[in-house]
Order: C-alpha cells, then structure tokens, then sequence
C-alpha cells in the first residue's frame, strides 16, 4: 500500500534553505520507561519540536505497566528535556508539546490495554488533528516485538487507509541470526508493509556518517583514488571506554559482533564501498548498499582472520575497573566476547584484494568511533632512508564520534635546512566549520520517519546479508574456546594484533 507524505503547498522542493516539517501525526512510544526513551527519544522530540520541525498538534503517546496518569507521563517527559535536550528550553514549546502527551497503562499481552490505545489514538486524532498519521516506536526488547506486532494488527492499529500513514520503529538487534532475523522480517511485514517498517540504527543518522556519501560523490578530488589500486585497507573501529555493568540482561549471549558488527560496522561497509548510485532517492541508495553486503565475505581461516576478547580487570581513567566476569549478572564461565575483530572481502573490481577490518569492545583505551581509508605507500620515494624513518601511511579518517569531522594524514617535510619528511594532520571539525551545532542522531531519524524518508533505515534485506556475512563466524566461535582476556583499558587482546601482523599491518590507536 502507497502512503502519501504531508507537504507544505508553499514549499518549492528544490529550496534547500526550507526545512522539512512534518505534517499532522504522533508516535506511540513503547518501554517509555527505558533509558533510551528517556535519554535520547524523548529530549529528541523535544529538540524537534524546538526547532519548529513538527506539526503544532503533535502527540506523544506513552505504553508501560507503570500506574501513571497523564499528567505523570508528562512530568516524566518534562525531566527528561530538562536534563537531556540539546536545545535549549522554552517553556512555550513545552507548553505546546505538553498539550498531545498521553499515557496507556497496560502490558504487552494485555488486549484491554491495547484497546485502550486505540481509543486513545482514535481521540488524539479528533482533538489534536492527528489525521489518523502515526508511528509505533518499538524501544523493548527484542522477544517482545512479536507480541507487540501482533497487538497492533488485532487492534486495527496498523491499518492505513489511503490518506493515513500507519510506522513501526524497530530498535537493534534485528534477530540474532540469519533464521531469527528472517523471522522477525516475516512477523514484521505480514503486518506492515516494507515500506512502512523503519529498522532504527541511529549510527547512520550521524552527520559524519552521511557526509562519507557526500565527501565521495561531491568531490573530485577522491573517488579517482576510491580503489584497490591506491587503497592498501579500510579499518573501521568502534570503541567504547565503558564495562557492562547493570547490562547483563541484555548483552550476556549477545556479545560484541551481535551488537555492533552485524548492524553498525557493516552499515559503514556498506557506505564506504559502496558504488555511486544514480541518485539519492531511498531506493536506489539501499540498492547500492544490498550490492556490497551481497559481495561481501568473511575471509579464512578463522584462526587467523579473527579475534575476540573479554575484558579482565585493570586500569582506566585512573579508577581499577571489575573484569567482566566480577560484574553483576555475568557468570564466572562466561563465555560472552566484549571485543570482536573480523577480515572481510568485498569481491567487486573496485575492492578486490582490500581487506576490509572491523572491530569493536568495551572497556578499551578510550571512546571514538572512526572509518580509516588507508592507502599504499607510494612506489618511489626519492629521498634518503632517514629522512622518511617516521613516514607512515597516507589515511582519510571520518571521525563519527566524539568528535565528529574528517582527518586527512599525509606527509610534510619538517621545518629546517635538512630534507625530513613526517606525518601531518589536515582537519575538518563540524564544531569549527560550522556555527549550527549537528542534530543528535535521533532527531534526524525520527524526523525521517515521520516524514516517511526511508534512507537511512536498512531494509530487510540487507539485514539477512548481514548476517549470512557475520553467520559462519559465530558458528566457528563455538568451537573455540572462551575469547581472550585483555586488561581493562588497553585495545584488545594480542590475537587482534597478531590478525593484522600476519600481513605486515597495524590496528590504529586513535
């Protein structure tokens, strides 16, 4: 079924200098009580709300077994802008957005709860003029979402008539396999249609992670280079200096590659090597992200090609941390990896023999996010041996976080009557270039929900690739033992240096 997106009849969709606005709808927020709803989902409809981007009878609609009123709901909702907003407060724009929020108690298998919903809805739609637009953000756990899918089918609440629009927001992990994931996608789509489902990954609603399409497809500068001929390997890192204390519940049998590999890391694959599309529309983007995950391998053996650790006690911002085993929650035999290092192929033209290194932990040398393009060294150098001693590699950073920006490393002779080349650093800081600070991720993503802007949501297809990718190498885990320790603080185990010394690499230290 076609949905129809609300525009604003005095928009030329060609001005740029226009924000988007959408149109009249709200969104039900499911595990409203949850740190994510309160630190992130919350504060970001605020800040939307503060920068004029949504309609003036927006709702917000809150489920959970909590005993609250809706005065309460709103309360809850008004500390948490207080604390987590990135925009300032105004008691106007709060006032405002006080007016459509609403609380249904109840729990998932709860039929009287859900039919309480959907009269809820039914009068946001004729007192706040929601014209029957409305998004399902589904902020649970994952064993929920089939419960919650099927409540919402029952209740009618998924239905859209032609000029309605009816969403469901699905929070990461997507399955925790190739037949689990396939599964979830059934449940999901005989319900809501494709092109109703938005699969949150909020990495990709970052501004950096955006501006890797526009660095490469706006300038001419580096898709000449964009290859194997001059590319030596991409290293794309996600650490974290944080333990899993208080998250046992969740990330006990998970691990790091479930959590991060298969959604966020390969997200950043997929943009990095991803071929020009023929514009920018939703489709042909998520075409071309499908074709690199398709052409992507894991690379054997497996002894080899990965690593994974588990993070033991030590050191860290100079406070002694608990191993993961002494944290609450995690048996002491655990067999859970903190730290996951894989080789990947992408066998197209454009990358064949450019291996493509992910990893991601907790507990290591310090939180940063980063996609590093590094490429060969030149054939020649016509200098003398030492005075290029301290040469490395020419890179192309993206920095996603903190410090969101571009690094471009390359060498430079030192000031002084001798011919010494080093490595420089040429940066570009969003925080410097531009006087607007960069929306949080959310913001954007919900905005693009409500808007009905699928760009940056994978679809179920490239969520099956992915893990038919990282599948084989949770199989072969299994069969190898308990990962290796690594000391709070530091970057991983040495199996992980060894993964790129046996080809005469080295991981990055950010």
């Amino acid at each position: 079924m076609t949905t129809r997106t609300w525009q604003n009849p005095l928009r030329d969709p060609r001005d740029k200098r226009l924000p988007r606005i959408a149109g009249p709808c709200g969104l039900v927020i499911f595990g409203v009580t949850g740190d994510l709803s309160r630190k992130k989902l919350m504060p970001a409809i605020y800040d939307l709300a503060n920068r004029g981007l949504l309609p003036p009878g927006f709702s917000l609609v809150g489920f959970a077994r909590r005993d609250w009123a809706d005065e309460d709901f709103g309360q809850v909702v008004h500390d948490a802008v207080k604390e987590h907003a990135r925009t300032p407060f105004r008691q106007e724009v709060w006032d405002r957005l006080a007016e459509g929020c609403r609380f249904v108690q109840g729990s998932f298998d709860d039929d009287q709860a859900f039919d309480n919903l959907a009269k809820c809805i039914k009068d946001l739609d004729d007192e706040r003029g929601t014209a029957g637009n409305h998004g399902f953000y589904l902020s649970i756990p994952p064993a929920a979402f089939t419960k919650v899918i099927q409540q919402l089918a029952r209740t009618g609440l998924a239905d859209q008539k032609a000029d309605e629009w009816r969403r469901v927001v699905i929070e990461k992990p997507f399955g925790h396999d190739l037949a689990s994931a396939k599964q979830l996608n059934k449940t999901v789509n005989d319900v809501f249609p494709e092109d109703s489902v938005f699969r949150i990954d909020h990495y990709l609603g970052k501004e950096t992670v955006q501006n890797i399409m526009a660095i490469r497809f706006a300038n001419q500068l580096f898709e000449p280079i964009w290859n194997a001929n001059y590319v030596d390997h991409v290293q794309i890192t996600m650490a974290e200096d944080i333990g899993l204390g208080g998250r046992a519940g969740y990330y006990d049998g998970i691990g790091a590659a479930r959590d991060v590999i298969q959604n966020h890391l390969l997200q950043l694959l997929a943009l990095t090597a991803m071929e020009e599309p023929v514009s920018f529309r939703p489709e042909t983007v998520r075409a071309e992200k499908a074709k690199v995950l398709a052409a992507t391998r894991p690379v054997l053996p497996f002894a080899e090609t990965t690593a994974r650790g588990q993070y033991s006690g030590g050191w860290q911002g100079g406070q002694k941390v608990p191993g993961l085993v002494q944290e609450g929650g995690f048996a002491k035999d655990s067999k859970t990896e903190t730290y996951a290092a894989i080789e990947l192929a992408v066998d197209t033209r454009r990358w064949a023999g450019v291996p493509f290194y992910l990893r991601t932990g907790k507990r290591l040398g310090r939180r940063v996010t980063e996609i590093a393009v590094v490429f060969k060294r030149a054939p020649h150098l016509p200098f003398d041996d030492t005075s290029t001693e301290e040469l490395g590699q020419n890179a192309l950073v993206f920095r996603v976080q903190p410090d969101e920006g571009v690094t471009m490393r390359f060498g430079s002779k030192v000031p002084g009557s001798t011919m010494e080349v080093r490595d420089v650093n040429m940066d570009f800081s969003y925080g410097h270039s531009f006087t607007e600070s960069s929306p949080e991720a959310y913001e954007r993503l919900i905005l693009d929900v409500l808007l009905g802007e699928p760009s940056l949501f994978p679809k179920n297809d490239e969520v099956e690739l992915s893990w038919e990718i990282l599948d084989p190498i949770l199989k072969a885990w299994t069969t190898h033992g308990k990962p290796d320790p690594y000391p709070a603080g530091t970057w991983g185990p040495e199996s992980a240096d060894q993964m790129l010394a046996r080809t005469g690499r080295h991981w990055r230290r950010p």
